[in-house]
């Protein structure tokens, strides 16, 4: 058996038995972070911060939501935005993380792309952080059901026929995903229980891997500058903070994290309570009608360019295209051979490479959200093959990159 000491204080008697104090200095303030970086740093304390709203917003929503197809949309749009006190308010919280998650996201990853995060022994982290955004992702498809509006139920007719594979038809798949021939009681009740019990505990697993894998070789900075981190420590450790080139993460950049936050949130409830309309699409406040079509059947704004990547191509080679941007940006770390992980702007090529993909998506973004027809069309399908060719000049142009 263990020995314990007779502890002298609440603290010893946890340290004892949880080693408290070992987890402080892991994780607070013995967790090194470099000094030359910038608020985008700040990104994944944001997005900690926002996953932790949509839990508590959705907790609250959940006492009061049904999943039942003949009582879902009224539990939502009558009982939680009418009957419940400050249930609007629950859900304008809601709807406008689950939007806003994903702009944070984008930004985040396409910091990481920039800085060369996913470089030099980073490759878990980039990939856990891919595979957080596959979750998130499935998170937010799951909960766009819930409301069983028109767009929830045709989205996910939409999106649940992809498992058909095209000319394979694997109709059999399609039913046993939906429980049925089409979107009905099953279908719901399925995706309930994905979005309020079994993504969310994978998403508190990845983000475990993500933060555990950060740990390890330490924050990228925004100079690609290599330095002994275990050097830099010990001078901030002997009171030479001016010259260390690390600060603890614990209170030092967490203030200056909470600072990032702070400014944040206040854009954040200004979406709540003046904005909140662009996170709720007009056509879902309709009941789920399966006899009537809506014109113009599109996701969310996140999935946009993914799915006008899908869009402008025939059927077989519009899956294929589709499969290839969900799973392109995980291998993003094979694919650039360069043996530089410093900020794009000092990489040549790749700088042309990176602003080519933001553009790139955000015009797949904004022709997914328009019909497919006259001038849309046309810019949608040289978008998307511009998307695939880009990820394709890739590994060229970065296998004779030069060592900085």
């Amino acid at each position: 058996m263990a020995h314990f000491e007779k502890a002298n204080s609440l603290n010893e008697w946890l340290d004892q038995r949880l080693a408290v104090n070992t987890l402080q200095r892991v994780l607070q303030t013995e967790y090194w972070i470099p000094k030359n970086i910038n608020f985008l740093w700040a990104m994944g304390m944001v997005l900690a911060i926002t996953f932790g709203i949509l839990l508590v917003s959705g907790i609250f929503l959940l006492m009061y939501y049904q999943p039942n197809v003949d009582t879902a949309f009224d539990s939502v749009n009558y009982t939680i935005m009418r009957e419940v006190g400050f249930g609007w308010l629950w859900r304008h919280v809601h709807a406008v993380a689950a939007s806003v998650v994903f702009l944070i996201i984008y930004i985040h990853m396409f910091t990481g792309i920039y800085y060369g995060s996913y470089k030099k022994g980073r490759e878990i982290i980039w990939i856990s952080g891919m595979l957080l955004f596959v979750a998130f992702s499935a998170e937010a498809f799951s909960g766009y059901m819930l409301p069983w509006g028109q767009m929830s139920y045709w989205a996910g007719m939409v999106i649940t026929n992809l498992f058909s594979a095209g000319s394979l038809e694997l109709n059999g798949v399609v039913e046993w995903i939906r429980g049925d021939y089409v979107p009905a009681q099953a279908f719901l009740t399925r995706f309930f229980m994905l979005h309020v019990l079994l993504i969310p505990l994978a998403i508190l697993a990845l983000i475990g891997v993500h933060f555990g894998a950060l740990r390890i070789p330490h924050v990228n900075n925004q100079d690609g500058e290599e330095f002994d981190f275990d050097v830099e420590a010990e001078k901030y450790k002997a009171g030479d903070k001016k010259s260390s080139k690390v600060i603890a993460f614990a209170n030092d950049f967490l203030s200056k994290d909470m600072f990032v936050v702070a400014v944040y949130l206040v854009f954040f409830f200004y979406l709540v309570f003046w904005n909140y309309g662009f996170a709720m699409d007009p056509v879902n406040f309709d009941p789920a009608d399966g006899l009537k079509t809506p014109a113009h059947i599109y996701p969310e704004w996140y999935f946009l360019w993914s799915y006008e990547i899908l869009r402008p191509f025939s059927k077989d080679i519009g899956l294929i295209a589709f499969a290839f941007a969900q799973v392109i940006f995980v291998l993003l770390p094979f694919l650039d051979r360069s043996p530089n992980a410093v900020p794009a702007r000092r990489r040549g090529l790749f700088f042309i490479w990176f602003w080519l993909m933001l553009i790139d998506m955000i015009a797949l973004t904004a022709m997914g959200k328009l019909p497919p027809e006259g001038i849309y069309s046309t810019i949608g399908l040289v978008a998307a093959v511009a998307f695939i060719l880009l990820w394709i000049a890739l590994p060229i142009i970065t296998m004779f990159e030069k060592k900085v």
